[in-house]
């Protein structure tokens, strides 16, 4: 400990460093070991492991202390700390002499649950989820070529000019329209769906970026508003969501239609690169130079083999000569040929008729020649040939019964050869 000077009995002024040295031996002697509980709030890793952050107290108390983890002491560390997680921390409280400032050198730290906020944004992400608002089939597709960009975020941020820079290196081409809202503290919510809406209503450009700067849970918390995330949700513009870095999530991350990890990351997935275009345009040009020079040498080619034909008329008409000979010859042999063909036709269909007619003669005649038998051989006459006689009535009428033969009638008996009259007798007395 040191002291600058004494300008007077009795009165001890001090150096600043002797004084914040004091207080430092002070604050080490009372506060060598101490546990404090809170909620971590601004969490960063520096390059060299080591690791700086606040920590605060769960209800909402105004008070943080500023926490200083060194690489040792992270090392051992067997979860990754973010913010608002509640933990405990084992430590020391200390002065950081160049800035004067009261710091807690953290040498353990474990798990105490999640904090207020975080609390708050788990139970809102949980019932937005059960709405539907962050499902992937209600994500669209980014334009492919969008000429006009909108930018909601604070007009004095970090973003801006990140968003700014990234487009103006990678896609000059495309326009940025800016609808200014402030992006933290208890306006922003209100701010921010009012620059949504406005956006929406004046249709001016083909996709939105909602961007941020990084920051502690509380830093954006805005973005996770239940009105903000549903604004975000029922935007008819496409919605690129950078907020914070890229560990950082919040639910308008998870309504928007893509998120990315930074705003500069943002305006990278928003717009093509204009060189990527520009050599895709030269590779469209060469194939279709390509396409224009084979197409031309393919009508190049039939051009001359017509101009070809067109040097040899005479071949042309020599080949045209030849089919007309051959077309005179086959008319000229037509009808002889086709009356050839309908004599050889009449001369077939004669011959099946003459054989047709044969057969039905044929046919008939030993028809006729069987009904003739068949008459003969009822023909009485050959009956009265064996020996045999009938008699009738004198009238053609025929004898059948000796009921018919009464005495004294007369009657005639008819023979092969002829016929006799008779009588009939009367029967003779014994």
């Amino acid at each position: 400990m040191t002291e600058d000077r004494e300008p007077a009995p009795g009165r001890r002024v001090w150096g600043v460093a002797g004084l914040v040295e004091a207080i430092a031996q002070r604050l080490a002697a009372q506060f060598s070991v101490v546990v404090v509980g809170g909620e971590i709030a601004g969490f960063t890793r520096a390059a060299s492991g080591h690791c700086y952050f606040s920590v605060k107290d769960a209800d909402g108390q105004a008070a943080s202390l500023r926490c200083a983890m060194f690489r040792r002491a992270a090392a051992m560390l067997d979860f990754t700390p973010a913010d608002g997680a509640l933990v405990e921390l084992r430590g020391r409280v200390a002065v950081y002499e160049p800035r004067g400032e009261l710091q807690f050198v953290v040498e353990a730290m474990r798990r105490a649950g999640a904090g207020t906020l975080y609390e708050q944004f788990l139970k809102l992400r949980a019932r937005l989820a059960a709405e539907g608002l962050f499902d992937a089939a209600a994500k669209r597709a980014l334009p492919a070529l969008p000429r006009r960009i909108g930018v909601v975020t604070s007009a004095a941020g970090a973003a801006l000019h990140d968003v700014l820079t990234a487009l103006a290196r990678r896609a000059p081409q495309v326009e940025v329209v800016i609808y200014p809202s402030p992006v933290q503290g208890a306006e922003a919510p209100a701010a921010l769906v009012n620059a949504l809406r406005l956006a929406n209503r004046r249709a001016e450009v083909d996709l939105l970026l909602l961007v941020r700067g990084g920051g502690s849970l509380e830093d954006l918390w805005a973005f996770n508003d239940e009105r903000v995330v549903r604004a975000v949700a029922a935007s008819a513009l496409p919605v690129v969501c950078g907020v914070g870095h890229e560990t950082d999530v919040t639910l308008c991350d998870l309504a928007a239609d893509l998120r990315a990890p930074t705003p500069t990351a943002a305006a990278e997935l928003a717009a093509p690169a204009r060189a990527e275009l520009l050599q895709r345009l030269a590779g469209l040009e060469r194939a279709l130079a390509l396409r224009t020079e084979q197409r031309l040498q393919s009508l190049a080619q039939r051009l001359d083999r017509l101009a070809l034909r067109l040097a040899r008329p005479s071949d042309a008409l020599a080949r045209q000569r030849r089919a007309l000979d051959l077309l005179a010859q086959r008319a000229a042999a037509a009808p002889v040929r086709r009356i050839e063909l309908q004599r050889q036709r009449l001369a077939h269909v004669a011959e099946r008729r003459r054989r047709a007619a044969a057969e039905f003669t044929r046919r008939h005649a030993a028809r006729l020649d069987a009904l003739q038998a068949r008459l003969l051989a009822l023909d009485p006459q050959h009956v009265l040939a064996r020996g045999y006689a009938w008699l009738d009535d004198g009238q053609g009428g025929a004898i059948t019964s000796v009921q018919a033969l009464t005495p004294g009638r007369e009657l005639r008996a008819v023979l092969a050869d002829g016929s006799a009259p008779l009588q009939v007798l009367p029967p003779r007395q014994g």
